[in-house]
């Protein structure tokens, strides 16, 4: 007889205010530059993630980052996508789900997406 041990890690933070109206797609999450909490990696539901993943699916999802435009040009990010679940990645890069169209609890977002990230994702809508 096998014995089965299940770690839960609290509650899944819902991140859809309609969570039978979206679109994700498989991503790898990037386990870079993020901080270990009580030895675990874990990056969280709701971050906004881009690096060129919906072009080229070998890359990895990073946080998104948001470039300040020069000399009068507008400011640009390669946000892509919304993560729907918190990722795991304390032992490497892990398997995610990205968010490329619905609607988003911009409540349950870790960090509140820039005026350029909510350009960025069209088909993304965020409410409060």
């Amino acid at each position: 007889m096998s014995k089965f041990v299940v770690t839960s890690y609290g509650n899944k933070k819902e991140i859809l205010k309609f969570p039978d109206h979206y679109v994700a797609l498989a991503v790898m999450v990037d386990d870079t530059g993020i901080t270990a909490v009580d030895g675990k990696k874990i990056v969280p539901a709701g971050t906004i993630v881009g690096n060129d993943i919906l072009t080229d699916e070998t890359k990895l999802a990073k946080k998104a980052v948001t470039t300040p435009g020069t000399e009068g040009a507008p400011d640009t990010t390669n946000a892509e996508g919304v993560l729907l679940n918190d990722v795991d990645v304390t032992h490497g890069p892990a398997q995610g789900a990205m968010v490329i169209h619905g609607f988003i609890k911009l409540s349950a977002l870790p960090t509140a997406p820039t005026a350029e990230e909510k350009a960025a994702l069209k088909q993304i809508t965020f409410i409060a």
